[in-house]
């Protein structure tokens, strides 16, 4: 088969190409608003904090939260979640997270545990990387202070039932902080009625936005200590870092292009609606497993057929090594998937597949029926 332009399936990683007013927006604000936004009072500086202030509103609008200013500019998920989990979980504390977390909730969690002597506990999920809520009702105790879950496995696909967790976590006067790096701009988030205390989120996938963007919803009633001290344009004679929110999370220069490009990446997802791109996402990723699931020794991780996921398609291979499959895709085919652990590898160990990783498709906004044909015809000539 011919070498193809590029047909990309890693929008788990990083959605592309993005919405052309996201390239515009970032154009726009580094050549008619380069200054630093809130330090200063000029035009340019003026322009700058209103671009983060409508930022801040449309994912407001977007995550259904009251006040904007209960949202934190972040460069990634990875730091929203640093942020979340040292600003608020103290020595001695209990935390639980689950069996398919990404190495952004678990390493900060093993620092956590070997330097302040808190407690962790990993809930089982099934081989499908589905959360039995009873089991993680049974991991809670007096001392657990801190529940961490990922909304959307980022190698299974699967769903985490949040709301029903929420419940639990307050039950036991416990906080629940969600991964939502897979979820935002995908499924419906109402950080409220969903009971989300902290809620971390990409710019970067699922929003369209450039990379370097992301952030950090918080609870009005919580305050976590900030994970990064230094300017922020106001309460500049204190020595302390300010109450201000969001100031008080956000020292330093922000990436403003890149949030005025996030800007219009939700906007685009608000226009199109979360419901109308998962149900995009939801029929390819049927038919990608309809086929993979019709060849010879393949296993297709994550949820059965017709059960909700996300985009996300993961697979093994008895005949060829999940690295060498995706190499020969980018390669002879022009397609670009991801293979490894995929930062997972607790997922893996659910999973099975610690000893060989797997190749992860993931379809995006953008994705074609024509590619998904493509794809398919690729991994069939492959194996």
């Amino acid at each position: 088969m011919p070498h193809s332009p590029i047909i990309y399936f890693d929008h788990a990683a990083t959605s592309w190409p993005k919405p052309q007013a996201v390239a515009e927006a970032v154009q726009a604000s580094m050549l008619e608003e380069g200054a630093n936004p809130g330090r200063g009072g000029h035009v340019m500086a003026n322009r700058a904090g209103k671009r983060l202030l409508r930022a801040r509103m449309a994912l407001a609008e977007l995550f259904h939260v009251s006040n904007p200013i209960d949202i934190a500019f972040t460069y990634n998920t990875t730091m929203a979640l640093n942020m979340a989990i040292h600003g608020y979980v103290r020595p001695g504390d209990h935390v639980v997270a689950t069996a398919v977390e990404h190495n952004s909730v678990r390493r900060p969690l093993e620092v956590l545990r070997r330097k302040h002597g808190v407690q962790v506990t990993y809930v089982d999920t099934d081989t499908q990387g589905h959360l039995h809520v009873k089991q993680l009702e049974q991991a809670m105790t007096a001392r657990t202070r801190l529940v961490i879950c990922n909304h959307s496995s980022n190698l299974f696909g699967s769903i985490i039932p949040v709301e029903e967790i929420s419940v639990i976590c307050h039950l036991y006067g416990a906080k629940l902080l969600v991964d939502a790096a897979q979820s935002a701009g995908l499924l419906p988030i109402q950080v409220e009625q969903m009971g989300i205390d902290m809620l971390a989120f990409p710019g970067h996938k699922g929003l369209l936005g450039p990379q370097g963007t992301g952030g950090l919803y918080l609870h009005p009633d919580i305050d976590i200590e900030p994970l990064i001290q230094g300017g922020t344009g106001s309460h500049s004679e204190e020595v302390t870092q300010p109450l201000t929110r969001p100031d008080r999370y956000e020292a330093g220069t922000p990436n403003t292009a890149g949030i005025a490009g996030l800007e219009a990446g939700v906007k685009y997802v608000l226009n199109e609606s979360v419901e109308k791109i998962y149900t995009k996402e939801w029929n390819l990723s049927q038919r990608i497993m309809e086929t993979l699931l019709s060849l010879d020794g393949i296993r297709v991780l994550g949820p059965e057929l017709g059960r909700p996921r996300t985009g996300i398609v993961s697979f093994v291979s008895e005949q060829a090594d999940s690295a060498a499959i995706a190499h020969r895709l980018d390669r002879e085919f022009g397609i670009a998937v991801r293979a490894g652990y995929h930062c997972t590898p607790l997922a893996h160990g659910v999973a099975g597949t610690l000893g060989q990783g797997a190749v992860r498709i993931s379809a995006g906004w953008n994705t074609s029926e024509d590619d998904v044909d493509r794809l398919l015809e690729a991994v069939q000539w492959i194996l």
